[in-house]
């Protein structure tokens, strides 16, 4: 029978240890584990409510565009097209009902195939919105160096604000009935709220002016309103969350 050479008892020494330190291992485990108490029966679902709401406010903006042989020329015309529309569209400034603003103003090259500057190009823009529809319908006529270039509305916060409780408070009653009807079919009686979370958004549908026939740019007749549609906005919530099922 062989000799074991003389470091052996202390190498069987250091495996045995180490074969118990990492059987001893899972146990310490374990241990930290069950002291901490493990969530069973969770339910992870979602619910959500939406109420439709007329778009209240009007949003006009109105441009043009110049060219000349150098930008001093089209900033003094593009100047000239906007302070008699800007003039005009303070007339009906009132705040919360007409707010005027001006939008885009720039002036930039355009160049030859070859290279070199040919001409100056500029746009300026005028944007006025409100919740005084009528009077901002009645306004376009009235301003002739300008086109209208868009029309559209949107949800003022105060319309949004108003639906915004109800439509909250519908996501979370759904919320708790599914919760409710959920645990029910699993044979739970008791539902504990773990997480929540409510998300709220609103949505407008694309605007829809309603143009008269275009009649080739023509102005329209000074007591012609512009005709458009509100259209609906959509103020929605969505609840999320886990439950727990007891």
């Amino acid at each position: 029978m062989p000799t074991l050479p003389s470091f052996a008892p202390r190498f069987m020494r250091g495996a045995a240890l180490l074969c118990v330190a990492l059987a001893a291992w899972p146990c310490r485990a374990q241990v930290s584990l069950a002291g901490q108490p493990q969530a069973e029966n969770l339910l992870s679902l979602s619910a959500s409510a939406t109420v439709e709401v007329t778009r209240d406010v009007l949003e006009l903006v109105f441009s043009t565009q110049r060219d000349a042989a150098d930008a001093a020329t089209v900033q003094a015309q593009l100047m000239q097209a906007l302070e008699p529309a800007l003039a005009e569209a303070r007339r009906l400034a009132r705040p919360g009902q007409v707010e005027v603003s001006t939008g885009n103003f720039s002036v930039y090259p355009r160049y030859a195939p070859k290279g070199g500057v040919t001409q100056w190009q500029g746009t300026v823009e005028l944007r006025v919105e409100g919740r005084d529809v009528d009077a901002l319908t009645r306004l376009v006529p009235r301003i002739t160096t300008l086109s209208v270039a868009r029309v559209g509305y949107s949800l003022s916060r105060e319309a949004r604000e108003k639906v915004q409780s109800e439509v909250s408070g519908q996501a979370i009653a759904r919320f708790r009935s599914q919760a409710e009807a959920y645990a029910r079919a699993f044979g739970f009686s008791v539902v504990t709220l773990r997480s929540v979370e409510v998300h709220s958004q609103d949505s407008a549908h694309p605007p829809v002016p309603v143009m008269r026939a275009a009649r080739a740019g023509a102005a329209m007749a000074a007591e012609e309103a512009l005709p458009v549609e509100a259209g609906k906005a959509s103020v929605s919530t969505t609840v999320s969350g886990t439950v727990q099922m007891k």
